[in-house]
Protein backbone atom coordinates (compact mmCIF):
# COMPACT_ATOMS: atom_id res chain seq x y z
CA UNK A 1 0.00 0.00 0.00
CA UNK A 2 1.14 3.02 -0.83
CA UNK A 3 -0.34 6.92 -1.10
CA UNK A 4 -1.18 7.97 -4.49
CA UNK A 5 -1.54 11.75 -4.90
CA UNK A 6 -5.06 11.44 -7.12
CA UNK A 7 -7.37 13.66 -9.76
CA UNK A 8 -11.04 13.28 -9.57
CA UNK A 9 -11.74 9.48 -10.78
CA UNK A 10 -12.15 9.79 -13.75
CA UNK A 11 -9.54 12.07 -14.74
CA UNK A 12 -6.60 9.72 -12.93
CA UNK A 13 -7.79 7.41 -14.99
CA UNK A 14 -7.42 9.20 -18.11
CA UNK A 15 -3.55 10.71 -17.19
CA UNK A 16 -2.54 7.09 -15.83
CA UNK A 17 -3.23 5.50 -19.33
CA UNK A 18 -2.25 8.56 -21.47
CA UNK A 19 0.95 8.77 -19.64
CA UNK A 20 1.48 5.34 -17.60
CA UNK A 21 3.29 5.73 -14.11
CA UNK A 22 3.00 9.41 -14.62
CA UNK A 23 1.34 10.48 -11.30
CA UNK A 24 -1.05 14.10 -11.48
CA UNK A 25 0.32 16.70 -8.91
CA UNK A 26 -2.47 18.13 -7.56
CA UNK A 27 -4.82 16.48 -5.33
CA UNK A 28 -8.89 15.88 -4.75
CA UNK A 29 -8.52 15.60 -0.81
CA UNK A 30 -5.48 16.95 0.57
CA UNK A 31 -1.56 16.36 0.50
CA UNK A 32 -0.43 12.78 0.24
CA UNK A 33 2.47 12.24 0.49
CA UNK A 34 4.24 9.88 -2.36
CA UNK A 35 6.49 7.91 0.12
CA UNK A 36 5.95 3.88 0.30
CA UNK A 37 4.39 2.63 2.99
CA UNK A 38 3.27 -1.14 3.92
CA UNK A 39 0.24 -0.27 6.25
CA UNK A 40 -3.18 0.45 3.98
CA UNK A 41 -3.98 3.99 3.92
CA UNK A 42 -0.94 4.98 5.82
CA UNK A 43 -0.18 8.24 5.43
CA UNK A 44 -3.07 10.42 3.68
CA UNK A 45 -4.33 13.29 5.31
CA UNK A 46 -7.58 14.48 6.49
CA UNK A 47 -9.91 16.15 3.91
CA UNK A 48 -10.74 19.70 4.73
CA UNK A 49 -12.46 22.59 3.42
CA UNK A 50 -11.15 25.71 4.75
CA UNK A 51 -7.72 26.54 5.92
CA UNK A 52 -9.94 28.75 8.58
CA UNK A 53 -10.12 26.29 11.08
CA UNK A 54 -6.61 26.18 11.55
CA UNK A 55 -5.80 28.11 14.93
CA UNK A 56 -4.09 31.59 14.71
CA UNK A 57 -0.64 31.23 14.21
CA UNK A 58 -0.64 27.97 12.82
CA UNK A 59 -0.14 26.46 9.19
CA UNK A 60 -3.39 25.85 7.25
CA UNK A 61 -4.67 22.89 6.59
CA UNK A 62 -4.41 22.17 3.13
CA UNK A 63 -7.90 22.83 0.70
CA UNK A 64 -9.70 20.65 -1.16
CA UNK A 65 -9.43 22.05 -4.85
CA UNK A 66 -11.02 21.45 -7.95
CA UNK A 67 -10.44 22.96 -11.52
CA UNK A 68 -12.84 22.62 -13.98
CA UNK A 69 -11.68 20.99 -17.05
CA UNK A 70 -10.20 22.70 -19.89
CA UNK A 71 -11.70 21.90 -23.39
CA UNK A 72 -10.59 23.19 -26.45
CA UNK A 73 -12.69 23.45 -29.48
CA UNK A 74 -11.77 21.19 -32.58
CA UNK A 75 -13.57 20.81 -35.90
CA UNK A 76 -14.86 17.45 -36.39
CA UNK A 77 -17.69 15.95 -38.48
CA UNK A 78 -19.93 15.49 -35.68
CA UNK A 79 -22.20 12.77 -35.93
CA UNK A 80 -26.07 13.53 -36.32
CA UNK A 81 -27.29 11.19 -33.66
CA UNK A 82 -26.17 11.52 -29.88
CA UNK A 83 -25.07 7.81 -29.20
CA UNK A 84 -23.98 6.80 -32.79
CA UNK A 85 -22.17 4.11 -31.20
CA UNK A 86 -24.20 2.86 -28.58
CA UNK A 87 -24.92 -1.03 -28.73
CA UNK A 88 -27.53 -3.07 -26.55
CA UNK A 89 -25.85 -4.29 -23.41
CA UNK A 90 -25.23 -7.47 -22.51
CA UNK A 91 -28.49 -8.73 -19.65
CA UNK A 92 -27.06 -9.29 -16.00
CA UNK A 93 -26.45 -12.85 -15.68
CA UNK A 94 -29.24 -13.30 -12.78
CA UNK A 95 -31.27 -10.12 -13.30
CA UNK A 96 -31.95 -11.44 -16.71
CA UNK A 97 -32.85 -14.69 -15.26
CA UNK A 98 -35.65 -13.41 -13.59
CA UNK A 99 -36.62 -11.35 -16.40
CA UNK A 100 -36.61 -14.83 -18.69
CA UNK A 101 -38.44 -16.55 -15.79
CA UNK A 102 -41.23 -13.79 -15.85
CA UNK A 103 -41.87 -14.06 -18.78
CA UNK A 104 -42.18 -17.87 -19.19
CA UNK A 105 -45.55 -19.30 -19.68
CA UNK A 106 -44.82 -22.64 -18.07
CA UNK A 107 -47.15 -23.41 -15.30
CA UNK A 108 -44.20 -25.34 -13.61
CA UNK A 109 -41.42 -22.79 -14.17
CA UNK A 110 -39.03 -22.59 -10.79
CA UNK A 111 -36.99 -19.74 -10.21
CA UNK A 112 -33.28 -20.78 -8.71
CA UNK A 113 -31.34 -18.01 -9.41
CA UNK A 114 -32.47 -14.86 -7.68
CA UNK A 115 -30.38 -14.67 -4.31
CA UNK A 116 -33.42 -13.75 -2.00
CA UNK A 117 -34.92 -15.70 0.65
CA UNK A 118 -38.43 -16.88 -0.20
CA UNK A 119 -40.96 -18.70 1.89
CA UNK A 120 -42.57 -22.02 1.36
CA UNK A 121 -45.04 -20.51 -0.61
CA UNK A 122 -42.55 -19.09 -2.70
CA UNK A 123 -43.38 -15.59 -1.20
CA UNK A 124 -41.11 -13.01 -0.50
CA UNK A 125 -40.62 -13.01 3.39
CA UNK A 126 -41.42 -9.88 5.69
CA UNK A 127 -39.24 -10.55 8.79
CA UNK A 128 -41.82 -10.48 11.86
CA UNK A 129 -38.85 -8.27 13.67
CA UNK A 130 -38.69 -5.90 10.68
CA UNK A 131 -42.75 -5.33 10.41
CA UNK A 132 -42.80 -4.43 14.53
CA UNK A 133 -39.91 -1.93 14.20
CA UNK A 134 -41.65 -0.34 10.99
CA UNK A 135 -44.86 0.07 12.92
CA UNK A 136 -42.94 1.69 15.59
CA UNK A 137 -41.08 3.81 13.00
CA UNK A 138 -44.71 5.48 11.60
CA UNK A 139 -44.92 8.84 11.38
CA UNK A 140 -41.03 9.57 11.85
CA UNK A 141 -39.29 12.09 9.48
CA UNK A 142 -37.83 11.89 6.36
CA UNK A 143 -34.92 14.19 6.60
CA UNK A 144 -31.68 14.02 4.69
CA UNK A 145 -29.01 11.97 6.63
CA UNK A 146 -25.30 13.28 7.02
CA UNK A 147 -22.77 12.16 4.64
CA UNK A 148 -21.42 8.81 6.51
CA UNK A 149 -24.80 8.21 7.73
CA UNK A 150 -27.07 7.57 10.88
CA UNK A 151 -24.70 7.18 13.67
CA UNK A 152 -27.06 5.15 15.53
CA UNK A 153 -26.98 2.82 13.07
CA UNK A 154 -23.02 2.66 12.41
CA UNK A 155 -22.44 1.99 16.06
CA UNK A 156 -24.94 -1.00 16.00
CA UNK A 157 -23.69 -2.18 12.93
CA UNK A 158 -20.14 -2.50 13.24
CA UNK A 159 -21.25 -4.26 17.00
CA UNK A 160 -22.69 -7.07 15.31
CA UNK A 161 -19.71 -7.60 13.13
CA UNK A 162 -17.05 -7.01 15.42
CA UNK A 163 -18.39 -8.12 18.64
CA UNK A 164 -19.06 -5.35 21.38
CA UNK A 165 -15.75 -6.70 23.24
CA UNK A 166 -13.85 -6.18 20.11
CA UNK A 167 -10.45 -4.09 20.91
CA UNK A 168 -10.65 -1.69 17.85
CA UNK A 169 -14.08 -0.83 18.63
CA UNK A 170 -13.56 0.15 21.93
CA UNK A 171 -10.62 1.74 20.93
CA UNK A 172 -12.35 3.87 18.18
CA UNK A 173 -10.15 2.09 15.41
CA UNK A 174 -12.66 1.43 12.87
CA UNK A 175 -14.10 3.82 10.28
CA UNK A 176 -17.46 2.91 9.56
CA UNK A 177 -19.66 4.73 6.84
CA UNK A 178 -23.47 3.85 5.69
CA UNK A 179 -23.96 2.45 2.15
CA UNK A 180 -26.13 1.36 -0.61
CA UNK A 181 -26.10 -2.06 0.67
CA UNK A 182 -23.20 -4.51 0.37
CA UNK A 183 -23.17 -3.81 -2.90
CA UNK A 184 -22.42 0.34 -2.56
CA UNK A 185 -19.65 -0.71 -0.18
CA UNK A 186 -17.77 -2.84 -2.48
CA UNK A 187 -17.62 -0.18 -4.89
CA UNK A 188 -16.59 2.63 -2.13
CA UNK A 189 -13.82 -0.13 -1.04
CA UNK A 190 -12.63 -0.45 -4.77
CA UNK A 191 -12.66 3.07 -5.70
CA UNK A 192 -10.94 4.17 -2.37
CA UNK A 193 -8.40 1.02 -3.46
CA UNK A 194 -8.12 3.01 -6.89
CA UNK A 195 -7.17 6.41 -4.71
CA UNK A 196 -4.64 5.19 -2.34
CA UNK A 197 -3.15 1.41 -3.40
CA UNK A 198 0.06 1.84 -5.84
CA UNK A 199 -0.75 -1.57 -7.47
CA UNK A 200 -4.36 -1.08 -8.28
CA UNK A 201 -5.16 -4.69 -8.42
CA UNK A 202 -7.16 -7.28 -6.54
CA UNK A 203 -7.04 -10.88 -5.84
CA UNK A 204 -10.92 -12.47 -6.20
CA UNK A 205 -11.45 -16.19 -5.22
CA UNK A 206 -12.34 -18.68 -7.84
CA UNK A 207 -15.35 -18.76 -7.95
CA UNK A 208 -17.43 -15.79 -6.70
CA UNK A 209 -20.36 -13.45 -6.84
CA UNK A 210 -20.40 -12.60 -10.61
CA UNK A 211 -20.98 -8.73 -9.83
CA UNK A 212 -17.42 -8.86 -8.30
CA UNK A 213 -16.00 -8.83 -11.05
CA UNK A 214 -17.51 -6.07 -12.67
CA UNK A 215 -17.53 -3.71 -9.45
CA UNK A 216 -13.56 -3.72 -9.44
CA UNK A 217 -12.50 -3.46 -12.56
CA UNK A 218 -15.01 0.01 -12.96
CA UNK A 219 -13.45 0.90 -9.90
CA UNK A 220 -10.14 0.94 -12.30
CA UNK A 221 -8.75 -2.18 -10.51
CA UNK A 222 -6.78 -4.88 -12.44
CA UNK A 223 -8.82 -8.48 -11.64
CA UNK A 224 -6.56 -11.55 -10.57
CA UNK A 225 -8.15 -14.81 -8.96
CA UNK A 226 -7.03 -17.05 -6.52
CA UNK A 227 -8.18 -21.03 -6.45
CA UNK A 228 -11.05 -21.59 -3.77
CA UNK A 229 -13.24 -24.60 -5.33
CA UNK A 230 -11.52 -27.51 -6.89
CA UNK A 231 -13.69 -28.34 -9.65
CA UNK A 232 -15.27 -31.48 -7.03
CA UNK A 233 -17.43 -29.10 -5.13
CA UNK A 234 -14.50 -28.94 -2.28
CA UNK A 235 -12.33 -26.04 -0.92
CA UNK A 236 -9.33 -26.10 -2.62
CA UNK A 237 -7.49 -24.74 0.48
CA UNK A 238 -3.47 -25.86 -0.29
CA UNK A 239 -3.95 -24.32 -3.49
CA UNK A 240 -4.99 -21.30 -2.28
CA UNK A 241 -2.69 -21.20 0.19
CA UNK A 242 0.14 -21.29 -2.44
CA UNK A 243 -1.78 -18.84 -4.27
CA UNK A 244 -1.13 -16.56 -0.76
CA UNK A 245 2.57 -16.71 -0.58
CA UNK A 246 3.33 -16.30 -4.38
CA UNK A 247 1.26 -12.83 -4.77
CA UNK A 248 3.33 -9.93 -4.57
CA UNK A 249 3.78 -8.26 -0.64
CA UNK A 250 0.58 -6.06 0.15
CA UNK A 251 -1.85 -7.52 -2.35
CA UNK A 252 -5.23 -6.75 -1.87
CA UNK A 253 -7.58 -10.29 -1.64
CA UNK A 254 -11.26 -10.77 -1.07
CA UNK A 255 -12.60 -12.87 0.96
CA UNK A 256 -16.28 -14.03 1.79
CA UNK A 257 -16.97 -13.84 5.76
CA UNK A 258 -18.83 -16.87 5.68
CA UNK A 259 -21.77 -18.77 3.51
CA UNK A 260 -19.40 -18.40 0.15
CA UNK A 261 -21.20 -17.39 -2.85
CA UNK A 262 -21.64 -19.30 -5.09
CA UNK A 263 -19.95 -22.42 -3.65
CA UNK A 264 -21.62 -22.44 0.16
CA UNK A 265 -18.11 -23.69 0.84
CA UNK A 266 -16.29 -22.09 3.85
CA UNK A 267 -13.12 -22.59 5.61
CA UNK A 268 -13.14 -24.50 9.06
CA UNK A 269 -12.08 -22.60 12.24
CA UNK A 270 -8.89 -23.94 12.03
CA UNK A 271 -8.14 -23.56 8.06
CA UNK A 272 -9.51 -19.65 8.92
CA UNK A 273 -7.00 -19.26 11.41
CA UNK A 274 -4.32 -20.65 9.22
CA UNK A 275 -5.21 -18.41 6.18
CA UNK A 276 -4.85 -15.75 8.95
CA UNK A 277 -1.94 -16.37 9.75
CA UNK A 278 -0.60 -16.23 6.20
CA UNK A 279 -1.85 -13.38 5.32
CA UNK A 280 -0.24 -11.83 7.92
CA UNK A 281 2.74 -12.83 7.10
CA UNK A 282 3.09 -12.29 3.13
CA UNK A 283 1.54 -8.65 4.39
CA UNK A 284 -1.52 -8.70 2.62
CA UNK A 285 -4.42 -6.59 3.01
CA UNK A 286 -7.59 -8.25 2.96
CA UNK A 287 -11.51 -6.92 2.32
CA UNK A 288 -14.19 -9.02 3.68
CA UNK A 289 -17.08 -9.34 2.22
CA UNK A 290 -20.18 -9.94 4.86
CA UNK A 291 -23.42 -10.43 2.98
CA UNK A 292 -25.00 -13.46 4.52
CA UNK A 293 -24.38 -12.82 8.91
CA UNK A 294 -26.65 -15.74 9.74
CA UNK A 295 -27.36 -17.99 6.95
CA UNK A 296 -24.13 -20.25 7.89
CA UNK A 297 -24.77 -21.31 11.04
CA UNK A 298 -28.40 -19.64 11.73
CA UNK A 299 -26.87 -17.72 14.51
CA UNK A 300 -25.68 -14.27 13.35
CA UNK A 301 -22.54 -14.46 16.52
CA UNK A 302 -21.13 -17.02 15.47
CA UNK A 303 -21.27 -16.27 11.84
CA UNK A 304 -18.60 -13.72 12.15
CA UNK A 305 -15.83 -16.22 13.83
CA UNK A 306 -13.58 -15.15 11.08
CA UNK A 307 -13.80 -11.65 11.23
CA UNK A 308 -12.81 -11.96 14.62
CA UNK A 309 -10.04 -14.55 13.92
CA UNK A 310 -8.31 -11.49 11.48
CA UNK A 311 -8.97 -8.72 13.82
CA UNK A 312 -7.27 -10.65 17.29
CA UNK A 313 -4.51 -11.44 14.79
CA UNK A 314 -4.38 -7.63 13.99
CA UNK A 315 -5.31 -7.22 10.50
CA UNK A 316 -6.28 -3.48 9.16
CA UNK A 317 -9.20 -4.86 7.07
CA UNK A 318 -12.15 -4.03 5.12
CA UNK A 319 -15.29 -5.01 5.81
CA UNK A 320 -18.66 -4.54 3.18
CA UNK A 321 -21.72 -5.32 5.20
CA UNK A 322 -25.47 -5.82 4.08
CA UNK A 323 -28.70 -6.30 5.69
CA UNK A 324 -30.52 -7.34 2.36
CA UNK A 325 -30.38 -11.00 3.25
CA UNK A 326 -30.60 -11.64 7.02
CA UNK A 327 -33.42 -8.90 7.44
CA UNK A 328 -34.91 -9.30 4.32
CA UNK A 329 -34.38 -5.24 3.16
CA UNK A 330 -33.24 -6.02 -0.04
CA UNK A 331 -35.24 -2.78 -1.54
CA UNK A 332 -34.10 -0.72 1.26
CA UNK A 333 -29.95 -0.48 0.25
CA UNK A 334 -28.54 -0.29 3.64
CA UNK A 335 -25.57 -1.72 4.58
CA UNK A 336 -21.98 -0.18 5.56
CA UNK A 337 -18.10 -0.33 4.80
CA UNK A 338 -15.57 -0.55 8.44
CA UNK A 339 -12.34 -0.44 7.96
CA UNK A 340 -10.15 -0.95 10.86
CA UNK A 341 -6.88 1.13 11.23
CA UNK A 342 -4.04 2.13 13.44
CA UNK A 343 -5.13 4.82 15.73
CA UNK A 344 -8.26 7.27 16.53
CA UNK A 345 -6.45 9.65 14.48
CA UNK A 346 -6.30 7.43 11.75
CA UNK A 347 -10.08 6.62 11.64
CA UNK A 348 -10.47 10.47 11.57
CA UNK A 349 -8.29 10.87 8.39
CA UNK A 350 -10.08 7.71 6.98
CA UNK A 351 -14.19 8.88 7.50
CA UNK A 352 -12.89 12.03 5.81
CA UNK A 353 -11.77 10.83 2.75
CA UNK A 354 -14.59 8.11 2.99
CA UNK A 355 -16.97 11.03 3.24
CA UNK A 356 -15.16 13.36 -0.08
CA UNK A 357 -15.30 10.45 -2.09
CA UNK A 358 -19.38 9.64 -1.46
CA UNK A 359 -20.38 12.63 -1.46
CA UNK A 360 -19.87 14.24 -5.23
CA UNK A 361 -21.26 10.54 -6.04
CA UNK A 362 -24.52 10.09 -3.94
CA UNK A 363 -24.55 12.68 -1.37
CA UNK A 364 -25.88 10.93 1.83
CA UNK A 365 -27.30 7.51 1.81
CA UNK A 366 -31.25 6.73 2.28
CA UNK A 367 -32.75 6.66 5.48
CA UNK A 368 -35.74 3.92 6.35
CA UNK A 369 -33.27 0.71 6.27
CA UNK A 370 -30.73 2.75 8.16
CA UNK A 371 -33.54 3.06 11.30
CA UNK A 372 -34.88 -0.38 10.88
CA UNK A 373 -31.87 -1.69 11.96
CA UNK A 374 -31.11 0.76 14.22
CA UNK A 375 -34.63 0.17 15.61
CA UNK A 376 -34.32 -4.11 16.13
CA UNK A 377 -30.72 -3.88 16.99
CA UNK A 378 -31.11 -1.24 19.91
CA UNK A 379 -34.00 -3.41 21.69
CA UNK A 380 -33.33 -6.38 22.93
CA UNK A 381 -36.92 -7.58 22.61
CA UNK A 382 -36.35 -7.32 18.75
CA UNK A 383 -33.00 -8.08 18.32
CA UNK A 384 -34.59 -11.85 20.22
CA UNK A 385 -36.83 -11.60 18.02
CA UNK A 386 -34.47 -10.79 14.53
CA UNK A 387 -32.48 -13.47 15.82
CA UNK A 388 -35.11 -16.31 15.78
CA UNK A 389 -36.53 -15.16 12.31
CA UNK A 390 -32.94 -15.52 10.76
CA UNK A 391 -33.01 -19.06 12.91
CA UNK A 392 -35.80 -20.17 11.11
CA UNK A 393 -34.73 -19.02 7.20
CA UNK A 394 -31.43 -20.61 7.72
CA UNK A 395 -33.28 -23.62 8.90
CA UNK A 396 -35.35 -24.00 5.75
CA UNK A 397 -32.74 -23.50 3.55
CA UNK A 398 -30.85 -26.19 5.02
CA UNK A 399 -34.59 -28.69 5.13
CA UNK A 400 -34.33 -27.44 1.33
CA UNK A 401 -31.04 -28.97 0.79
CA UNK A 402 -31.98 -32.38 3.09
CA UNK A 403 -35.23 -32.57 0.56
CA UNK A 404 -33.93 -31.98 -2.76
CA UNK A 405 -30.93 -34.60 -1.92
CA UNK A 406 -34.13 -37.44 -0.86
CA UNK A 407 -35.91 -36.48 -4.13
CA UNK A 408 -32.74 -36.94 -6.29
CA UNK A 409 -32.20 -40.05 -4.62
CA UNK A 410 -35.99 -40.97 -5.28
CA UNK A 411 -36.52 -40.12 -8.61
CA UNK A 412 -33.42 -42.60 -9.09
CA UNK A 413 -30.17 -40.98 -9.81
CA UNK A 414 -27.08 -42.39 -8.50
CA UNK A 415 -24.94 -39.87 -8.60
CA UNK A 416 -22.84 -38.72 -5.13
CA UNK A 417 -25.51 -35.56 -4.02
CA UNK A 418 -23.82 -35.01 -0.47
CA UNK A 419 -22.02 -31.75 -1.09
CA UNK A 420 -25.46 -30.37 -1.86
CA UNK A 421 -26.02 -30.76 2.28
CA UNK A 422 -22.25 -30.37 3.12
CA UNK A 423 -22.67 -27.22 2.05
CA UNK A 424 -23.94 -23.99 3.83
CA UNK A 425 -25.78 -20.82 3.64
CA UNK A 426 -28.28 -19.60 0.50
CA UNK A 427 -27.07 -21.65 -2.25
CA UNK A 428 -26.02 -25.09 -3.56
CA UNK A 429 -23.06 -25.31 -5.78
CA UNK A 430 -24.76 -28.40 -7.84
CA UNK A 431 -21.49 -29.33 -10.14
CA UNK A 432 -24.27 -29.26 -13.40
CA UNK A 433 -22.79 -28.04 -16.50
CA UNK A 434 -23.48 -24.94 -18.09
CA UNK A 435 -25.44 -27.02 -21.23
CA UNK A 436 -27.03 -28.77 -18.26
CA UNK A 437 -28.35 -26.01 -16.95
CA UNK A 438 -29.38 -24.23 -20.35
CA UNK A 439 -31.53 -27.31 -20.72
CA UNK A 440 -33.04 -26.80 -17.86
CA UNK A 441 -33.88 -23.96 -18.73
CA UNK A 442 -35.00 -24.33 -22.19
CA UNK A 443 -36.50 -27.58 -21.83
CA UNK A 444 -37.78 -27.76 -18.09
CA UNK A 445 -38.38 -23.79 -17.50
CA UNK A 446 -35.72 -24.39 -14.39
CA UNK A 447 -33.97 -21.35 -13.92
CA UNK A 448 -30.46 -21.46 -12.39
CA UNK A 449 -27.05 -19.22 -13.19
CA UNK A 450 -25.21 -21.04 -15.54
CA UNK A 451 -22.30 -22.13 -13.01
CA UNK A 452 -24.69 -24.52 -11.66
CA UNK A 453 -25.71 -22.19 -8.73
CA UNK A 454 -29.02 -23.31 -6.83
CA UNK A 455 -30.70 -20.81 -4.51
CA UNK A 456 -32.15 -22.95 -1.91
CA UNK A 457 -34.40 -20.44 -0.92
CA UNK A 458 -36.08 -20.98 -4.61
CA UNK A 459 -37.01 -24.66 -3.69
CA UNK A 460 -39.91 -25.68 -1.52
CA UNK A 461 -42.35 -28.41 -1.05
CA UNK A 462 -44.47 -28.04 -4.05
CA UNK A 463 -41.72 -28.01 -6.61
CA UNK A 464 -38.89 -29.81 -5.10
CA UNK A 465 -40.05 -33.16 -6.07
CA UNK A 466 -40.21 -31.79 -10.00
CA UNK A 467 -36.84 -29.67 -9.74
CA UNK A 468 -34.91 -33.35 -8.67
CA UNK A 469 -36.59 -34.74 -11.69
CA UNK A 470 -35.34 -32.08 -14.18
CA UNK A 471 -32.17 -32.45 -12.86
CA UNK A 472 -32.12 -36.22 -12.80
CA UNK A 473 -33.18 -36.29 -16.28
CA UNK A 474 -30.74 -33.70 -17.43
CA UNK A 475 -27.89 -35.50 -15.41
CA UNK A 476 -28.18 -39.43 -16.15
CA UNK A 477 -25.00 -40.52 -17.11
CA UNK A 478 -23.18 -37.74 -16.14
CA UNK A 479 -19.29 -37.65 -14.77
CA UNK A 480 -20.07 -37.40 -10.82
CA UNK A 481 -19.30 -34.09 -9.50
CA UNK A 482 -16.99 -35.85 -6.53
CA UNK A 483 -14.97 -37.47 -9.52
CA UNK A 484 -14.77 -34.85 -11.87
CA UNK A 485 -10.86 -34.32 -13.16
CA UNK A 486 -9.72 -31.25 -11.13
CA UNK A 487 -10.20 -27.57 -12.59
CA UNK A 488 -6.63 -26.09 -13.79
CA UNK A 489 -6.33 -22.75 -12.41
CA UNK A 490 -4.70 -19.81 -14.15
CA UNK A 491 -1.94 -19.83 -11.58
CA UNK A 492 -0.86 -23.36 -12.51
CA UNK A 493 -1.14 -22.83 -16.24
Amino acid sequence: WVPTTVLPVHSSAMLSRAFGSLRPTSTLCGSISSSASPAPFASFTRATSAAAEAPAGTDAPTTTTTKPRKYVKKKVNAPKKLWPRMRLAPPDPIFGLTEAFQRDKNPNKVNLGVGAYRDQDNQPFLLPSVETAEKELLGTNHEYSSIEGSPKFLAVSAGLLFGTDSVPLNEDRIASLQTLSGTGALRVAGEMLYRFNRDREIFLPDPTWGNHHQIFSESGLAIKTYPYEDGRAQFDFEAMKIQIEVAPRHSVFLLHACAHNPTGIDPTPDQWKELSALFKKCKHTIIMDCAYQGFASGLPHEDNHALKQFVQDGHELIVCQSFAKNMGLYGERIGAIHIVVESPKKRLEMVSQLKALVRPMYSNPPIHGAKIVSKILLSQNLTSMWEKDVLQMATRIKKSREALKRELYLAGSTLDWDHMTDQIGMFCYSGLTPEQCDVLRTAYSVYLTRNGRISMAGVNGTNVKYVAECIHKISKGSVDVKKKPKKEHQYFK
